[in-house]
């Protein structure tokens, strides 16, 4: 039976799935006392408040009580700090306490956080994460003045500030609560919020090693600064200026006679741009989901399980590693043995490290929706179930993605439902890989070698 036992500074991935699984509990312990619920008529209930610290701290935004109304101001506060310490990471603080207390690490441990940081394993750890602490609190610092120069319009100030900081946090970390039930549907014609929480989400999403990267390229480099990104930084920022692009267009031409028609020309072009944007993780909605076309909600469904950058605030199976697989399958298709993008070898280690990741990645969500299915669907046949397994699809892909997004049916879900919904959120923030890592045994060299023999494949 695999063992949990051993030294959580040996097994960084233990490390994050105890303190992620600690952080629950404890918001789910602070969300269920009796200064977090705003109705004493509907107090919140022990599932519903775990349902709502995972997903704050798994920033997600999946939600079976409304943030608003459900919640009292310190509830508010509580979801706030979970979404804060979900967004920068429970792995880069428990870094930071181990090097702050400890004064030093291990090379093992070293190149361990320095790849999870993308930094060089020779540089000061908490000089690194000191840095992350202050690129995470100016984005969020700016994005929450421009937000407040906004929401004072509407809003009295004290109110304005807190929406804006709110706002801005949870954009940044990709977590997708808002203090509107409705999401930002209010503002979906609004450019100055549209445009703001549009750059938040992809600064929030393409992770730190890729802000620190071209930080030091415009600093340091010369004209051909994309020459000297890291290949890494290369692969996140061309994948997603694709998935953007292409994901805003697609959404524009399946919806342009759909719920585009009569809206402002305005309109029509933020909501595709921020639905594009928002759906790979960050689960702010601008339009009600429900009204899309089953088209669109499939689109959505990729992109959602595809996500955004690794070591970010953001979830998916990551655009590194689909970008990964796609070149490995076009060289393939070439008829060339080795991946190279951008004249750089991928080793061989990183393409199966790739397809491992997406494998089990799909294999929990199949698993997942088949136990959604058994649990809410089984009581009627599918003839009179409309478009319950497109939802139910379409919430797996949200929780595992940890996006946020729903079509209504996350309130609809039993007690069964909600578990498998709470489960998902915790495996697509600390990742698939992580959690089989942090229960299992050390490898071992097999002393036994047996003959090579290949089967068929295709």
């Amino acid at each position: 039976m695999p063992k949990l036992a051993g030294s959580l500074v040996r097994y960084p991935a233990r490390v994050t799935t105890a303190w992620f699984a600690g952080g629950i509990l404890l918001g789910t312990l602070l969300l269920k006392s009796p200064w977090s619920g705003a109705k004493p008529e509907a107090p919140i209930s022990w599932l519903d408040a775990m349902f709502t610290a995972t997903s704050a701290l798994c920033v997600t935004g999946l939600s079976v009580r409304s943030t608003v109304q459900d919640f009292t101001l310190f509830g508010q506060l509580v979801i706030l700090g979970l979404i804060q310490l979900g967004g920068i990471g429970i792995m880069t603080i428990t870094t930071f306490v181990l090097t702050a207390l400890a004064g030093r690490t291990g090379l093992r441990q070293r190149a361990v956080v320095a790849e999870t940081l993308g930094s060089n394993s020779n540089e000061d750890l908490r000089w690194v994460l000191w840095r992350i602490f202050f690129v995470t609190g100016l984005i969020e610092a700016i994005g929450a003045m421009i937000l407040f120069a906004r929401f004072v319009w509407d809003l009295p100030p004290m109110t304005a500030l807190y929406h804006a900081v709110f706002h801005s946090i949870s954009a940044f970390c990709n977590a997708g609560f808002a203090l509107h039930d409705q999401s930002i549907t209010p503002y979906q014609g609004d450019l100055a919020v549209n445009l703001t929480l549009s750059i938040l989400i992809m600064l929030g999403g393409i992770g730190f090693p890729v802000i620190i990267d071209v930080y030091r390229s415009f600093r340091t480099s010369g004209p051909k600064r994309w020459d000297h990104l890291h290949l890494h930084t290369r692969l996140t920022l061309l994948t997603t200026s694709v998935l953007v692009v292409g994901g805003a267009l697609a959404v524009a031409a399946m919806e342009w006679d759909g719920v585009l028609v009569g809206k402002p020309w305005l309109n029509q072009i933020l909501i595709p741009i921020f639905h594009s944007i928002s759906c790979r993780t960050a689960g702010f909605n601008s339009i009600d989901l429900a009204e899309f076309s089953n088209a669109t909600l499939f689109l959505s469904i990729l992109l959602m399980l595809i996500g955004a950058g690794a070591c970010s605030t953001a979830g998916g199976v990551k655009v590194s590693t689909v970008a990964i697989l796609c070149a490995q399958a076009w060289r393939r298709f070439q008829g060339h043995s080795r991946v190279t993008v951008f004249r750089r070898t991928i080793p061989e280690h990183s393409v199966d490290r790739a397809m491992a990741s997406l494998v089990i990645f799909m294999m929990i969500g199949a698993i997942a929706l088949t136990m959604l299915c058994i649990a809410d669907q089984s009581h009627a046949s599918h003839r009179n179930q409309s478009h319950d397994f497109l939802d139910a699809a379409f919430e797996v892909a949200s929780a595992l993605g940890t996006v946020g997004l729903t079509t209504g049916y996350t309130t609809q879900l039993g007690t069964m439902g909600r578990l498998v919904i709470i489960l998902l959120m915790f495996l697509g923030r600390v990742g698939p890989l992580s959690v089989f890592a942090a229960v299992s045994r050390d490898t071992k060299e097999s002393p036994v070698q047996y003959a090579t023999q290949e089967p068929l494949v295709g």
